[in-house]
């Protein structure tokens, strides 16, 4: 019997034990009894999405956790932030990534200008895409929250460009580097765009109500991670042959999906934000798993908490994040499903950012060998049947569980 497959991502899942969690990380203190469910009927373990010690980018954990090599395939991440939001871009094409920013007296004093909604982020990408000319052709739109992307048309023998990004905030933009003649072209591009969309935003009266409201605005653009067409050797759906769906509401992950061959679906109300609705996300995966052979889910806000330094709010998405399993479970058939449970990194709160720390992995469903483990946590995870694996190790595992792989030899 060929069984079908979830495979879910809650964004930066895991952490490392916090004070004011007495001791323990957001994933034990939150409660979860549908993945503690799974737990105990499934097995856990470990993994590295790429190597032991590696802090991961979003977009290259999940390449490796889909089962490419992104030393390989990986080109930069502007390429999969624009097939994210529904571009078709030619081979030539260079992308970016982009954050809506709060410069002030020329310092960056927020990064994400206040965490701008979707619907603002829009309307001041469109102001943009309308009113700057830098004398070639470009595409400037709006993704999720305060992030956007910046395509300029043509110009991919220029992916040599630094960042004008300094990582933190309390500095100054950085000034766009390069490392050819090419690049030196694309980078007094970017110079001249993001001197002229400074004017547009400063202006624009989303933001002349932001500074009434006393919120930080979105005046200044932050342009990093150049990226050219990514090196996918084969797409997702036809080394596995199956028929492979995907729920998801960020940009960047849309992108990847895309890329290896998925079919992209948002449901009303999934936002990637703090405010996203994980029912609708359930709600879809359940219909989806009647058409498809395999379902990928993936949360974000858990991520953004890790980001915030929010440690409750992390248990709390947790928590959301549990409920949305739990209805998923109660809704399938899990002898005839195999569904795998891990992050695409971790994202501890004292760090802020994304560390090398290993993700904990729940396997459950038809043909699972169980081990004796109870919860899903970090430290329960480290007594798991499955060890600890690396993150290109998780696809064929439930494929194998799944009778979909095939023998190596004869």
């Amino acid at each position: 019997m060929q069984r079908k497959g979830i495979l879910i991502i809650l964004d930066g899942l895991g952490d490392r034990p916090i004070k004011e969690l007495g001791g323990l990380t957001p994933l034990e203190y939150a409660n979860t009894p549908n993945m503690d469910k799974l737990a105990k009927i499934g097995i856990l373990g470990q993994q590295d999405p790429i190597k032991p010690g590696q802090p991961a980018g979003s977009d290259t954990a999940h390449l490796s956790i889909f089962g490419y090599d992104p030393y390989k395939t990986y080109r930069g991440r502007g390429f999969f932030e624009a097939l994210g939001v529904g571009l078709d871009l030619d081979e030539d094409d260079l992308a970016f990534r982009v954050n809506f920013a709060t410069l002030k007296d020329g310092i960056v004093v927020d990064r994400r200008a206040g965490r701008i909604s979707t619907e603002e982020a829009h309307e001041l990408a469109k102001a943009i895409q309308e009113e700057v000319d830098v004398g070639v052709d470009f595409i400037f739109k709006g993704a999720t929250g305060h992030r956007a992307v910046l395509v300029l048309k043509g110009m991919a023998d220029g992916y040599r460009v630094g960042d004008n990004d300094p990582h933190v905030e309390g500095k100054p933009p950085h000034k766009f580097s390069w490392e050819d003649e090419e690049s030196k072209k694309v980078a007094e591009i970017l110079e001249e765009f993001v001197k002229k969309a400074h004017e547009v935003l400063e202006r624009h009266p989303i933001n002349e109500k932001r500074r009434r409201e006393g919120k930080p605005v979105a005046n200044y653009l932050l342009i990093r991670g150049a990226g050219t067409y990514p090196n996918i050797p084969m797409k997702f759906t036809e080394q596995w042959k199956v028929k492979a769906a995907a729920v998801i509401a960020v940009a960047l992950v849309k992108g990847v999906a895309r890329a290896i061959g998925f079919d992209v679906y948002t449901p009303e109300g999934a936002t990637g934000e703090y405010n996203t609705n994980e029912m609708a996300k359930a709600k879809k995966v359940v219909e989806l798993l009647k058409d498809y052979d395999f379902v990928f889910l993936h949360f974000k806000p858990t991520d953004a908490a890790g980001h915030d330094n929010k440690p409750k709010l992390k248990a709390e998405l947790i928590e959301r994040a549990d409920k949305m399993i739990g209805y998923i479970i109660d809704n399938i058939d899990l002898e005839s499903t195999v569904i795998a449970i891990t992050g695409d990194h971790s994202t501890p709160c004292e760090v802020k950012n994304h560390s090398g720390d290993p993700v904990p992995l729940l396997i459950a469903g038809g043909g699972v060998r169980t081990d004796h483990t109870e919860r899903f946590g970090e430290r329960e995870a480290m007594k798991g049947g499955l060890g600890r694996i690396r993150g290109h190790d998780i696809v064929p595992i439930m494929m194998d569980l799944m009778n979909r792989s095939e023998k190596f030899g004869a």
